[in-house]
């Protein structure tokens, strides 16, 4: 399944809309459907309306009623590992199944580092804080 996750991420990486950065970047994300959803960047002129694959592959499962994520998959730069940045993050957070998911930061289908959201975002801020 994981090997088809980041898969998927490398596919996804190709459709990258990015003409000001020319920094592809690919995600795709297992949901509690066992589907996977996949998503690249999409820049925009105006920077602040650009969009993250991570977020992209996220909303787009969201977007169909699902609400957690078991593993995601990230590749950008394939001479180096590239990490979520801090809004994926927080995002991702959101909507975990727990901290403990697997995150794959992917180079290529056999150069990866495994590891979980508790690592990359310790001691998130998420819905639990809002209840206290």
């Amino acid at each position: 399944m994981y090997n088809k996750l980041i898969k998927e991420a490398i596919d996804a990486r190709e459709k990258a809309y990015c003409p000001y950065s020319n920094f592809k970047v690919g995600a795709a994300v297992l949901f509690e459907d066992n589907n996977i959803y996949s998503g690249c960047n999409i820049e925009n002129a105006s920077f602040g309306a650009t969009n993250c694959a991570e977020r992209t592959a996220i909303f787009k499962g969201v977007s169909k009623g699902l609400r957690k994520i078991k593993a995601l998959a990230v590749i950008g730069d394939t001479d180096d590992y590239t990490y979520p940045c801090g809004i994926c993050r927080q995002v991702i957070s959101e909507f975990a199944e727990s901290q403990d998911i697997k995150i794959f930061i992917v180079k290529n289908e056999n150069d990866y580092i495994e590891t979980t959201l508790e690592k990359i975002l310790p001691g998130s801020f998420t819905k639990k804080d809002l209840v206290k």
